[in-house]
């Protein structure tokens, strides 16, 4: 078996779509399908159910998507070891908004652990660029949250949060179990500044032209409702801080915790973060 021929196994068994399992390996379905089929002949069994329905992992399938994935990091891990003692051990990961997040801190253990040698360069960026900095060059990686334009970048979710509206504690819908973004119609936002990437600001927003003061840090948000009495999208687990309150947005999606880096880069520091940022928010017992 190659670890190529893995790497796409594993793509089906974790979209179980082959044409989403294509789009995330950037290539067409039928060299995918082809490949699987091939691998299912090599191991003289069905990996996949495959019915009108959608598409299931066998018994089979599921005994090797454990092998797999753990082949692929042993390769990974190997990969970057090298690089670090051929003298490229650097990685500079870029941080939107709180870095204070559980998670965060599991994955730095995780990647100390797995490269104790390796310099890890952390930038924390502001609102206004959602990518921290991969387009610009400073970072490898990014750990944010979309969406955003993402031509030239590939994209992986690990997690969606809900969201709710930030309004001052007094706010007579501060009272209330949920709203809606009508309810918030005719108030003034907090809004990011002009050139802020536009699906971005869209979302953040609630998909409409706000007018408010302009912000472009966490707390520059919480002030801005503090102070003005402005309202807008936060994060519904995080604590407000004193004076405000979060009341549930039923209908807005999600806000997707991503990690992204520049499409082709090959660097093994590279995949074996991303292997370990996904397997970080893929454990359910940290919240």
């Amino acid at each position: 078996m190659e670890l190529r021929t893995l790497r796409y196994f594993v793509a089906v068994a974790e979209e179980l779509h082959f044409g989403r399992a294509a789009t995330r390996l950037h290539m067409s379905q039928p060299p995918l399908s082809r490949a699987i089929r091939q691998l299912e002949t090599e191991l003289g069994g069905a990996l996949f159910d495959r019915s009108s329905a959608g598409v299931a992992l066998t018994p089979v399938g599921t005994v090797l998507l454990g092998e797999a994935r753990a082949l692929l990091a042993r390769a990974e891990l190997a990969r970057a070891r090298v690089a670090g003692a051929a003298g490229a051990a650097a990685l500079t990961v870029g941080i939107l908004g709180d870095s204070t997040d559980p998670r965060v801190t599991r994955l730095a253990a995780a990647h100390r652990a797995r490269h104790p040698h390796v310099e890890v360069r952390v930038r924390e960026t502001d609102l206004t660029d959602p990518t921290c900095g991969l387009r610009a060059g400073p970072v490898d990686v990014a750990l944010t949250r979309g969406p955003f334009d993402t031509a030239g970048l590939t994209v992986r979710d690990l997690r969606a949060d809900p969201v709710g509206a930030l309004l001052r504690a007094d706010d007579p819908l501060a009272r209330r179990d949920g709203l809606v973004l009508a309810d918030l119609a005719g108030r003034r936002w907090f809004r990011f500044p002009a050139g802020t990437d536009p699906l971005w600001q869209a979302y953040w927003h609630g998909g409409e032209p706000r007018e408010g003061p302009v912000v472009r840090a966490v707390q520059e948000c919480r002030q801005a409702v503090l102070w003005n009495g402005t309202v807008g999208v936060t994060l519904l687990g995080h604590d407000p801080g004193e004076g405000l309150a979060v009341v549930p947005l039923l209908d807005m999606a999600p806000s997707r915790v991503v990690v992204a880096w520049n499409r082709g880069d090959t660097n093994p520091l590279l995949r074996s973060f991303v292997r370990s940022a996904t397997a970080a928010y893929r454990d359910r017992s940290v919240q």
